[in-house]
Order: structure tokens, then C-alpha cells, then sequence
């Protein structure tokens, strides 16, 4: 940097000053020219270097030139960075996109697959139909995406989640686990069919996601929890009154007789337990989870035999065991259990002390057999009334279920009108219940199982149980 000293600036002109900037024949430079008081500077750029006041400033080899001054492999450092991220956002945005149509792809073939198309026809033909179709996106903002703290259990057939739509409403998602490609085919006709069941003691099925490769099923959320945990729970054993366990056990058994007798096609539950029976605010009995059921066909010598025994121990028909064949009765066989557990207060299998698992249905007919019911009934019920009629009733209808046999066990529709009748006894005493109509639908109880207790072990003793999923 030059400065110059202007002479004309002196004590004899103390207020007087110049811009030698202006001026640059007399005050040369070649550069930047700033003016100050009594005189001025002259500075070559950035990026170059000289005498501005002499001649022309020249570039700084040491420099690119440019008036950011930065070394010229800053610069190509730079630049290659840019050109990376550049490329990299590039490469990005592209591979997003290739997977986003991937995932439109994979979800079309899904939805494909699982019969969405014709499942949408079935619906749109259907004039009020509430069942719909839920997209992928909607169910895991419902279930925040599957967080494990919405679980509400996990079953044989899959994992239920509580979650709640976009329109507030509070729903179980059932995510299934995988299931026979053969079976998807028929998905959707037996999932639209199920939907349209209307009972109010059967869990509403309020639509599905078809864009997954295992379709997940909506319910409506029951809010009170399971029959399985009310019977027991030990923080919160069932103190319910014989009269408040007639009326559920009615009311789940209604729900099966209409399933049976009166949906159409006839279905099949396939997995009758007291996990599967929910209760309401208001303690009303709803049958849940159809994921091993079968529609009934029109022509019962086509029953489908059932490769791969679905069900929970403990509940199984012995006679479905043996044949694959899964029949009405054999949702009567597992109420049976159901009603024992009622009874009792036991698991399907349990243990008392440190014995070995028991079968509560050999148990609870070898002690009706033998004349002991008392003994393995539930504490909590003799402790209310004793052994009444209406409980022994209970108990006799259980073992006419629980018959070997399933021709000789009674149907849905049967068992349903007798605790109907029970309940009605129970909550009304002024109102008469006819024994002899209960004959007359059953038959003569003495005929159910004629044969020692032994051979039930025996005949259940050489059932193999591989394959069966547990649901415990």
C-alpha cells in the first residue's frame, strides 16, 4: 500500500481537503484508490500484488485470482465436495425412488394376491357396507408403527395390537402370521363373508389390509379384556355369581349357534376358548379371532381335511385330532372345555402343586363319573350357593360335549337353548326350567360315555399333538 501526502494540505489551509482519487492524472494509481485526509492510498486488489501507483497490479501466483483469495486446493477441494454431495443427492433421490416404486410394485402384487380386486367388487356391490380397506400407511400410524407398546396379546395365529384410526375411533389390528399361498386365493371371499356377520355377541370385523404379504385384519376394540384373564387371573380371580357365568357362557354360545346355524355359508370357528371369548364394558360375552376358521360347504362330505391341526391344547377335539376333519362339533367339544373351566376355575391344562399337567377335560369327566364334583369344582361357586341343580345341569351339558364322539355330542344350537333356559332360571327363580325338554334334545345322559374313563386317556394318550400351535 502506497500513501501520499497532498503539500497543498497545510497549516495555511487548515480546513481545506482534496480528492486525489478524482485526480488520477496528477495522483496516479492503478489499483483500489481511497481517499484520507492529506492524501490518499492505492492498493492493488485481492489476488494480485505491485505497485498500484506505479503500474498495473499483477496476479498472485500464490492465488487463483479470484477475489475470495482462498488457495487455489481449498478450491479444489472444494469443488470436488460439492460434485460428491451433489452426486450423492443425486444417487439418493434416485434409489428412493427406485424403492418407492418397488414398495408400490410389491404392494400392488400383494393386494393383488390376497384378492383385493375382487374383495373391492364384493364390497362396492354390497349397498351399506361398512367393511373397508385399509392402506398399509393408515395401519402402522394406528399402531405407531407396530410399537410393541400397543400390544394387546399374542395368540397362535398372531400378534393383536390395540390402535387407534384417523377418525379416533379405537380398533384391534390383528397382524397374522404367514399362511398357505393356497389359502389366499379363498381370502378374501371368506373375509368379506365373515365381515358380514352381525351379531352382537361376535367381535365385528370392520376391514383389512390387503398390501402386505399376510393380510391384517380390523376389529373393534373390546374394552374389558378376555374371559380367560377374568376366570384366571390371580390379581383378579372371577367372584362372579353362578347366575352372571350362566348368562356369559349363554351368550358365547349363542354366538356359535349362529355362526353354525344361521350365517351363510355356515362357519366353523376352529379355535373355541376362553382366550377367545371378550368381554365388554357392560360384560357381554363377544366370540373373537377367526383365524382357523372354515366355511361349512353346502356338501359336508366335501369337509376339507386340514393338513396342519390348528388349535390350542387342551381345547382340541380328539376326534379332529384323529381324522383332520374339522367339524361343528368340533367347536362343541372345545365349549365343552370352555364350560369346565367355568365350572372349575382351571386352565384347559394345569397343574396342582408339583404333579405333572393334567387334561381338565379327562379331569372334570372322571370326577363327574365318580360322583365327585364337588371336588373339583370351583371354591368361590360352592361357597355362594352349594352344588345347585342348575350347577349340576351346567356340568352334565359340559360332558355331553366333551364326548368322544363328535355324533354323539349336542350341537351349538342345542347347548345355547339349555343355558338360555339356565340363565333364565338363575336370574328369574319364578320362571320354571323343564328338565325333560333338555332330555329331549340331548337324549338320555346315561348313554354319554358308557366306556371306563381309561380308555379316553388311553384313545387321547396316542394322539400325536406335533403341529398344533398352542397359543399359550
Amino acid at each position: 500500500m502506497i500513501q501520499q501526502k497532498d503539500s497543498r494540505f497545510s497549516l495555511s489551509h487548515p480546513q481545506r481537503d482534496i480528492d486525489e482519487c478524482a485526480d488520477p492524472r496528477t495522483y496516479p494509481c492503478h489499483g483500489d484508490c481511497r481517499n484520507t485526509m492529506g492524501g490518499y492510498t492505492c492498493t492493488c486488489p485481492e489476488g494480485t500484488r505491485g505497485n498500484a501507483t506505479e503500474r498495473a497490479c499483477t496476479p498472485d501466483p500464490r492465488l487463483d485470482g479470484d477475489r475470495g483469495g482462498l488457495p487455489l486446493y481449498l478450491k479444489l477441494i472444494s469443488g470436488i465436495g460439492s460434485s460428491i454431495l451433489i452426486l450423492l443427492v443425486i444417487t439418493s433421490w434416485t434409489y428412493w425412488g427406485l424403492q418407492k416404486r418397488k414398495m408400490i410394485k410389491l404392494k400392488q402384487r400383494f393386494y393383488e394376491q390376497n384378492g383385493g380386486f375382487l374383495l373391492q367388487q364384493q364390497i362396492s356391490s354390497h349397498r351399506g357396507a361398512t367393511f373397508r380397506i385399509f392402506t398399509i400407511g393408515e395401519i402402522e400410524r394406528a399402531t405407531n408403527n407396530f410399537d410393541k407398546n400397543y400390544i394387546l396379546g399374542h395368540g397362535g395365529h398372531g400378534t393383536v395390537y390395540k390402535g387407534t384410526l384417523d377418525d379416533h375411533r379405537a380398533v384391534a389390528i390383528k397382524k397374522s402370521k404367514m399362511i398357505d399361498e393356497s389359502q389366499n386365493r379363498e381370502f378374501a371371499k371368506e373375509i368379506f363373508i365373515l365381515s358380514q356377520i352381525n351379531h352382537t355377541n361376535v367381535v365385528k370385523l370392520l376391514g383389512c389390509c390387503l398390501e402386505v404379504e399376510v393380510p391384517i385384519l380390523v376389529y373393534e376394540f373390546i374394552s374389558n379384556g378376555t374371559l380367560f384373564h377374568h376366570i384366571h387371573s390371580r390379581t383378579h380371580p372371577c367372584s362372579s355369581p353362578i347366575h352372571v357365568r350362566l348368562r356369559i357362557a349363554a351368550e358365547a354360545a349363542e354366538a356359535l349357534s349362529y355362526l353354525h346355524s344361521y350365517a351363510s355359508p355356515p362357519i366353523i370357528h376352529g379355535d373355541v376358548k376362553s382366550l377367545n371369548i371378550l368381554l365388554d364394558h357392560d360384560y357381554v360375552a363377544k366370540v373373537s379371532d377367526f383365524g382357523a376358521s372354515t366355511l361349512v360347504p353346502k356338501d359336508k362330505s366335501q369337509f376339507a381335511t386340514i393338513v396342519q391341526v390348528q388349535g390350542t391344547c387342551g381345547y382340541l377335539d380328539p376326534e379332529y385330532l384323529q381324522t383332520c376333519l374339522l367339524t361343528e362339533k368340533s367347536d362343541v367339544y372345545s365349549f365343552g372345555v370352555v364350560l369346565a373351566e367355568f365350572l372349575t376355575g382351571k386352565k384347559a391344562i394345569y397343574s396342582e402343586g408339583s404333579e405333572e399337567e393334567r387334561s381338565l377335560a379327562l379331569s372334570f369327566v372322571s370326577a363327574v363319573r365318580e360322583n365327585k364334583l364337588s371336588h373339583i369344582i370351583d371354591v368361590q361357586l360352592l361357597e355362594q350357593k352349594g352344588i345347585t341343580p342348575e350347577l349340576r345341569q351346567v356340568a352334565e351339558l359340559a360332558m355331553q360335549c366333551l364326548c368322544l364322539k363328535g355324533d354323539e355330542r349336542p350341537t351349538m344350537k342345542e347347548v345355547a337353548m339349555i343355558l338360555q333356559g339356565l340363565s333364565m332360571t338363575e336370574n328369574h327363580p319364578w320362571v320354571k326350567y323343564n328338565p325333560e325338554e333338555k332330555e329331549s334334545l340331548l337324549g338320555d345322559p346315561s348313554t354319554y360315555y358308557a366306556s371306563d374313563s381309561t380308555d379316553q386317556r388311553s384313545l387321547t394318550s396316542h394322539i400325536t399333538l406335533k403341529n398344533i400351535e398352542t397359543g399359550r
